[in-house]
């Protein structure tokens, strides 16, 4: 399972919130399922986020907040593996916002930058 290139308002996720968020489920040969959103994150994305993204404020808009897509990234995620470059960082922002939620949210990861370097 890839969920990544994710984007978000900021580095940190505990001050930050999701603006795009992609999952791929991959087994092993090819992909099975994909789902990409843009991110409604509730609050002002900085102008330096947008300049490294290119996802402005209009953009996000009208799409759905975390809290509206959050049952799909976990039927999407459950007994999965996350996989991504530099992982903990898109899992810190997911794991925040589910927190926000009310929710635990845990997945056994694998990180390629690990990978790469072995």
């Amino acid at each position: 399972l890839r969920c990544g290139y994710e984007t978000a308002t900021g580095l940190t996720p505990t001050r930050q919130k999701i603006t795009e968020i992609a999952i791929l489920q991959h087994d092993g040969q090819k992909v099975e399922n994909e789902f990409a959103s843009l991110v409604n994150p509730e609050k002002k994305i900085p102008y330096r986020i947008v300049q490294m993204t290119g996802i402005t404020n209009q953009m996000v808009a009208h799409a759905p907040r975390f809290c509206e897509i959050a049952k799909k990234v976990i039927e999407l995620t459950d007994e999965r593996v996350i996989v991504g470059h530099n992982v903990n960082f898109d899992y810190g922002f997911l794991r925040n916002e589910f927190k926000s939620l009310g929710y635990e949210y845990r997945r056994k990861l694998m990180d390629t930058v690990r990978l790469s370097r072995k």
